[in-house]
């Protein structure tokens, strides 16, 4: 699969997600697999990049290129001066977010509430394109705001004619947010009213699933989000099934909590102990779940409060032995 000049190393892609894809996520699922791994979103107006936060979201230091920036916005200047900074700063594909169906972006008039100003959607982006110059810009969108206003094709003609150069559509309206049933054969409509790579996003969860969306959309890839937590490898197991319909052998409960001590390092590293070992938790959460870890230990582990407790707490789990299928308590 091409993205302008790049050729990805595999069709399946991370979805961008707030508060999840960050670079130490991003670097593990390129590890396992990712063709391309998007950043969490950045807002366009550059004076609020000051805060530690953004400046996290940020750094790419050692990240395995290409290296794609999601920006949020609403404003076409404002999008293609962050464009150009992020750019400046090493991104090697921008990407524009008319996904999010968050309240508190949508409220900005930004996410995939510009699904319902379609000028406004090609004033960005001819403006962010224009600013990018050589470097590939894509677009994340969802089919429309609501069942009633489907516009995908529209925009997606809109993206290709202002010289998008992929697209990625995650097959629910805003109103929908993460519930129902995806619209695959929408996607593949959108599919057929474009030239430009397109690619299916949307309850991605196994080779399976995988094989039938490819099938129903004829996309040129695919970008799984919410199925990766705590499941990093899951862009191995896909692209296994994909290439010879076998399913792939799964981690045991040690095996990812290796997985999971390894990533749960990369984040204090990544953010000091204080902010790392809250960010970690979360994770931890869907690690040990993968695990059939009981509830109750889950919870022990999730609630430790600095980095030395939380890698011995799983140090000590991952020796346990099994009980009945669980890690013995």
């Amino acid at each position: 699969m091409h993205i302008g000049p790049y050729t990805l190393a595999s069709r399946l892609l991370l979805a961008p997600m707030a508060g999840i894809t960050d670079r130490p996520f991003r670097q593990l699922c390129r590890r396992f697999g990712a063709g391309l791994a998007v950043s969490e979103m950045v807002t366009s107006d550059t004076r609020l990049w000051h805060s530690r936060k953004s400046r996290h979201r940020l750094d790419h230091t050692g990240e395995t290129g290409p290296v794609s920036v999601q920006i949020l916005g609403n404003e076409p200047l404002q999008m293609a001066e962050a464009a150009r900074r992020h750019i400046d700063g090493g991104a090697d594909i921008i990407d524009i977010n008319m996904g999010c169906p968050a309240k508190k972006v949508c409220n900005q008039a930004a996410g995939s509430a510009l699904l319902a100003d379609e000028r406004r959607v090609a004033r960005i982006l001819e403006a962010v394109v224009a600013a990018a110059g050589a470097v590939p810009v894509t677009l994340k969108i969802r089919l429309g705001i609501d069942r009633e206003h489907i516009n995908g094709r529209n925009v997606a003609r809109i993206a290709q004619d202002c010289g998008i150069a992929m697209l990625a559509v995650h097959g629910r309206t805003r109103a929908c947010r993460f519930t129902g049933e995806v619209d695959y054969a929408a996607i593949g409509e959108i599919k057929a009213a474009v030239s430009i790579p397109v690619v299916a996003n949307g309850d991605i969860d196994s080779g399976h699933k995988a094989r039938e969306v490819l099938r129903a959309t004829c996309a040129d890839g695919l970008m799984i989000g919410r199925a990766a937590l705590g499941r990093p490898w899951i862009f191995r197991d896909v692209a296994q099934f994909l290439d010879d319909g076998r399913e792939a052998a799964q981690p045991g409960a040690q095996e990812i909590i290796e997985f999971a001590l390894e990533h749960v390092r990369a984040m204090h590293d990544f953010y000091g102990e204080a902010t790392g070992v809250r960010i970690a938790r979360k994770h931890i959460g869907w690690y040990l779940e993968r695990a059939n870890v009981d509830e109750a230990s889950r919870r022990q582990l999730m609630q430790l409060a600095d980095a030395g407790a939380q890698t011995a707490g799983l140090e000590q789990l991952r020796h346990q032995p099994r009980v009945g299928g669980r890690l013995a308590a």
